[in-house]
């Protein structure tokens, strides 16, 4: 073979190592590393053959708790039905008003809607991208002009960061409102020491697989310290059941968490704040090859994060769709969360919007795209995406 021909060969070979697509969620070699653990794990629940609040429901439920730090954890069928639990047991309802960020995902305000009561988007931070306090307090003079009453505030833990919990805090008691803490991207994560599980009346969160933690199927949790509040979420769960299940004594619904499901989590719960802390890491390493050409995600003071998501904002006048598809020719995905806010979706425009309007929340929906994060992303992959980043900005 000639020297052009050989160079030719392994210039085509170095193309085809390049382009092998990188995971933007690597569930698989968190399953190989769990491996014999996982299958025993499911197989003593196909061994004992209770699926429905197993063993592994309450066991699950006690070491979230002693993880947290929450005196109660009830585990349920997803994080929405999480949201939607608390919503039914606080009897929120027609003419309420609870306040989210429009800078999420859907689930955080459909549970509100779902109960009559109205959602009231309030804009957010955009360093951070949580809810903004001072929105906060504009949301609320918007709904009491509205007629509508403020009873509870949804802060959201957005891309694994906490949100400002003492400022929402002092807000929401000036104004009698209850706090539900939307944590399903956040859950592991610490605001000023604490653990997320312990903010507010209850907390929130998702096992839906793509979080941190996360199970093989759907799945979430409620925490709270509130005694009443959590016997009246056990009750929901299962139809609103009262102490015979032919007496029902509250509209409730079918939001188990599944036995199997319960199982995989106990053993992901084992290693999770070692997949933190490799998150950490990937973060970490992110910021170093990046700060310089993009705007990087920014910690507040105090906070920690489980980096559910590595979400940058591109420069002003960059075709995202295009730096988009010059880093999938790379093999690098991307994703946009989210390409448009609460209350810019169709089903979703009727609801009112804080005085001043939502600055932070349209222009993060126009320049953000995140990059892939997970606890195995290798030095070597992250150094192939920085770079790509980097080729297609230049570009």
């Amino acid at each position: 073979m000639s020297t052009s021909q050989e160079g030719a060969k392994n210039q085509a070979m170095n193309q085809h190592l390049r382009s092998e697509p990188i995971p933007f969620i690597d569930v698989a070699s968190q399953r190989r590393r769990l491996g014999a653990s996982l299958d025993a794990a499911v197989k003593r629940v196909m061994d004992h053959c209770q699926f429905v609040n197993g063993p592994e429901v309450a066991e699950l439920e006690k070491q979230l708790a002693a993880y947290s730090g929450a005196k109660h954890v009830i585990g349920c069928a997803s994080g929405t039905d999480a949201i939607l639990m608390v919503m039914m047991a606080k009897n929120v309802g027609p003419g309420d008003a609870v306040f989210c960020p429009s800078f999420t995902f859907i689930a955080t305000a459909s549970p509100v809607a779902r109960t009559g009561a109205t959602p009231v988007y309030v804009d957010v931070d955009e360093a951070t991208f949580n809810m903004s306090p001072e929105s906060l307090k504009r949301g609320i003079a918007t709904a009491r002009k509205a007629g509508l009453k403020p009873v509870a505030v949804i802060p959201v833990d957005l891309f694994g960061q906490p949100a400002d919990h003492d400022a929402i805090a002092e807000i929401a008691k000036a104004e009698g409102l209850f706090v539900l803490d939307d944590a399903a991207q956040g859950f592991g994560a610490s605001y000023k020491g604490r653990k997320l599980g312990t903010f507010g009346l209850a907390t929130a969160t998702s096992f839906f697989p793509a979080k941190p933690l996360g199970c093989f199927g759907d799945g979430g949790a409620i925490f709270t310290d509130d005694d009443e509040l959590a016997a009246t979420l056990r009750s929901i769960r299962v139809h609103g059941q009262g102490v015979d299940k032919y007496d029902n004594v509250r509209l409730g619904l079918t939001g188990r968490i599944d036995t199997m499901q319960a199982a995989v989590l106990i053993e992901k719960l084992k290693i999770f704040d070692d997949e933190i802390a490799a998150r950490n890491r990937v973060a970490e390493r992110y910021a170093r090859g990046l700060s310089n050409v993009v705007t990087v995600p920014r910690l507040a003071p105090g906070n920690t994060s489980v980096w559910a998501q590595y979400t940058i904002r591109l420069p002003e006048g960059t075709d995202r769709d295009g730096f988009a598809a010059a880093l999938k020719a790379q093999g690098v995905p991307t994703a946009i969360y989210y390409g448009k806010s609460m209350h810019q979706q169709t089903a979703y425009k009727q609801y009112p919007v804080a005085e001043g309007g939502l600055p932070a929340c349209e222009s993060l929906s126009q320049d953000v795209i995140s990059l892939p994060m997970h606890a195995y992303l290798t030095e070597a992959d992250q150094e192939r995406i920085i770079a790509a980043v980097r080729g297609a900005l230049a570009g």
